[in-house]
């Protein structure tokens, strides 16, 4: 039976400002909404000779060297970050990372908080899950992400439908680096050297920003063999031809409630 309703925060249908440090506060902050359809699943872009890096499982340590890399060549990138999983997002150097990639436009996106295995999760799990990183997101960057990305890829319908209730979509890949896999650069370097000569008309790809050899040896060979082909690197949203996020707003002065 479809759901009708579901206790959701009022981040998604107010000011984005309060927090659940108690089960009072938690309570004063949910409300009813009605169900929608199911996420939509997104694996490939649709603007022609586009390209959309994408890094999961940040914010880490080189978020930043991304930013650079592709600054240089007039890019974007895409983050699709977890809120505590190598390291609590509230930190002030990872929140400070996410700062610093929105601000100079580039596309901050969920991973979900944990990057537990949704297929695996109870419907209030799976929502949990969900919302602690866009709570987080709104407060470090004033955004409410409109893409989410489930960890390893997997899903399944009560995630779409979770997805969808939240006015968000779910983005996968076609193209693989393999760096969380075991590839070695060299084999992830010649990935990318033969993608490039095959010339697709656009391409999604998936890397992970918590690797050092992704960001400071396979990064700069992928841009430079796909600029020669004369692709445009751009964020999973104008790959597609649509909005980063939900809304926008400023983001908020680090409180007592900025914790994991």
């Amino acid at each position: 039976m479809p759901r009708l309703s579901l206790l959701l925060p009022l981040l998604f249908v107010s000011a984005l400002t309060t927090a659940y440090a108690t089960p009072e506060a938690k309570a004063a902050e949910y409300v009813e909404l009605e169900a929608r359809a199911p996420a939509q699943v997104i694996s490939r872009c649709t603007v022609p000779n586009t390209v959309a890096l994408t890094f999961d499982d940040g914010p880490y340590l080189y978020t930043r060297g991304i930013v650079d890399q592709l600054e240089a060549v007039g890019g974007k990138a895409t983050f699709f970050v977890n809120g505590n999983n190598w390291g609590c997002i509230y930190d002030s150097d990872k929140a400070g990372n996410i700062k610093y990639a929105y601000d100079r436009g580039h596309q901050i996106a969920s991973h979900t908080w944990a990057h537990r295995h949704l297929n695996s999760l109870t419907w209030d799990q799976i929502h949990d899950e969900m919302w602690r990183v866009e709570l987080a997101l709104s407060r470090i960057t004033g955004g409410v992400p409109a893409f989410m990305r489930p960890p390893y890829g997997e899903y399944n319908n009560l995630v779409r439908e979770a997805a969808g209730i939240r006015n968000q979509s779910l983005v996968l890949w076609d193209f693989d680096s393999g760096d969380s896999t075991g590839s070695s650069v060299s084999s992830q370097k010649t990935k990318y050297t033969n993608l490039a000569n095959s010339r697709p008309s656009t391409i999604l790809s998936l890397q992970h920003e918590v690797y050092q050899s992704t960001v400071n040896e396979v990064l700069p060979h992928a841009i430079s063999q796909l600029r020669a082909k004369g692709y445009t690197f751009v964020t999973v949203a104008d790959c597609l031809g649509t909005r980063k996020y939900q809304r926008t707003g400023p983001a908020q002065a680090r409180d007592s409630n900025w914790h994991c």
